[in-house]
């Protein structure tokens, strides 16, 4: 059996993006590997990118299908079914690609400095101008260097510095040993906004080492993955600002004896209340009704989003 699987979750609506991201796959200088595709109720089907494949490749990938559970769901469904000796896991979302050195550099880190948890960088076009590389951190954080080539750094506390911005991880570049993949899980219910962050802090907490590395293991795609279609006009934003604000909380009570992690919380739980009313607003602009039902909702799990609605309309009234 394979010392490491990878894990990819497919809900696409075109043929070839899946095809690209096992191509990346098979492509690997680490070879020591197996794949799970969970189509998640996809409109385009996952066999349609799995014919081009040879013989060989096709009986290294398996095919789940279940119903729709969003990209957390689809996760949580690879991590359930991955073969008990297997060592190691790499996610890879299907539109994204890896770099042919990717599996290797995880996993020789991995064994060389007993971690549990790898990230490398990922590199992407003009849609990705926010992200930065792991290298980035060295100019503004206090860092370990574990290796100078390839680039290898560790980060005491970890998790304060994601939470003051966490645009360095990317679930197509992370690797987990088994201690983790074991345990942690995604929570399904929030998709489209935060649980891949729950995830990362998850992992962080519960691993004995993490490690990161500077070079680009993965490329990230160009919006094709429709998981992430949502807008500030979208009817579903609304519900994605609720989900990120439930993350964010429940991070803040896994960081409750740690203030500086809190006080990035807190102004990121406050982000995702203004942002979630702005979309009211211009519903409102639009001359359409706003969604009671899911502000009722929020507010009955976060009361200061009606104080942050009389701030706003304040402000408003004031200018």
């Amino acid at each position: 059996m394979a010392k490491l699987t990878v894990i990819i979750p497919f809900y696409q609506k075109e043929p070839g993006i899946l095809g690209r991201a096992l191509a990346s796959v098979f492509a690997q200088e680490f070879k020591d590997f197996d794949v799970i595709v969970v189509d998640d109720e996809s409109p385009y089907p996952a066999d349609g990118d799995i014919v081009g494949l040879s013989r060989e490749e096709r009986a290294r990938v398996r095919i789940i299908r279940q119903e729709n559970a969003g990209p957390g769901g689809a996760r949580n469904t690879g991590l359930d079914h991955v073969p008990a000796q297997t060592q190691f896991v790499a996610f890879l979302d299907s539109d994204d690609t890896w770099t042919p050195g990717h599996l290797a550099a995880a996993h020789a880190a991995m064994t060389g400095f007993s971690a549990d948890c790898y990230f490398a960088s990922i590199t992407g076009g003009d849609e990705f101008y926010y992200h930065f590389g792991v290298a980035d951190l060295e100019r503004t954080e206090a860092v370990e260097r574990l290796s100078d080539d390839p680039l290898l750094i560790e980060v005491p506390g970890l998790t304060q510095v994601m939470l003051k911005n966490w645009s360095f991880l990317h679930l197509s570049s992370m690797v987990i040993g088994r201690p983790l993949f074991e345990r942690v899980r995604f929570d399904a219910a929030l998709r489209l906004a935060a649980e891949d962050v729950l995830f990362f802090c998850d992992c962080v907490l519960a691993a004995r080492r993490v490690v990161l590395g500077g070079a680009a293991g993965a490329v990230r795609g160009e919006g094709l993955n429709i998981f992430h279609g949502v807008d500030n006009d979208s009817p579903q934003f609304l519900r994605q600002q609720f989900n990120t604000w439930v993350a964010l909380d429940r991070l803040e009570s896994r960081f409750a004896e740690r203030p500086a992690e809190v006080a990035s919380l807190r102004s990121y739980k406050q982000t995702a209340r203004r942002q979630a009313l702005w979309s009211q607003a211009r519903r409102l602009r639009h001359r359409k009704l706003p969604q009671f039902d899911m502000l009722a909702r929020w507010a009955m799990r976060d009361p200061r989003i009606l104080a942050s609605a009389v701030e706003l309309a304040v402000g408003k009234f004031s200018r």
